[in-house]
């Protein structure tokens, strides 16, 4: 499980530094994904797999359904961290998410989300996937 919340930033070359109480939860690799309320989760590998198990029951006949699974998989990016602790943030997920310097890293329970300081911080901020309904249909889901 995860918590704890992190200060950090993302450099010149997209890169961020896993924080040293997530890194061995993460060295084998994870997956970085856009999240809800325009921000990004990082799972481990084994988080993953159950998600995707749990994915697998939507409703395939659902339109919204197909929408939300096309999103969320097609830009859902592997990555193992580098030497330094660091992964590679892909230039369509840092847009996504509003990344530019400060960042807020936190753990909650079995994933971890990357914020904009700015975005984290806006009340005012809003995201197509931030729709009460449609987050009450994934509950149906288990998700």
């Amino acid at each position: 499980m995860f918590t704890g919340t992190f200060e950090n930033s993302i450099d010149d070359r997209n890169r961020m530094i896993i924080p040293a109480k997530y890194r061995d939860a993460f060295k084998g690799g994870c997956v970085l994904a856009r999240g809800f309320d325009k921000c990004l989760y990082i799972y481990t590998q084994e988080d993953w797999d159950i998600l995707v198990g749990k994915f697998s029951r939507l409703s395939q006949v659902d339109k919204e359904m197909r929408r939300f699974i096309r999103e969320f998989f097609s830009n859902a990016e592997e990555c193992i961290p580098d030497k330094q602790n660091r992964i590679v943030i892909p230039q369509n997920l840092k847009k996504y998410a509003g990344l530019e310097k400060d960042l807020v890293t936190m753990g909650v329970m079995d994933k971890v989300e990357v914020w904009s300081k700015e975005v984290l911080n806006d009340p005012e901020g809003e995201n197509m996937l931030d729709n009460d309904a449609f987050v009450a249909k994934l509950a149906q889901y288990d998700i």
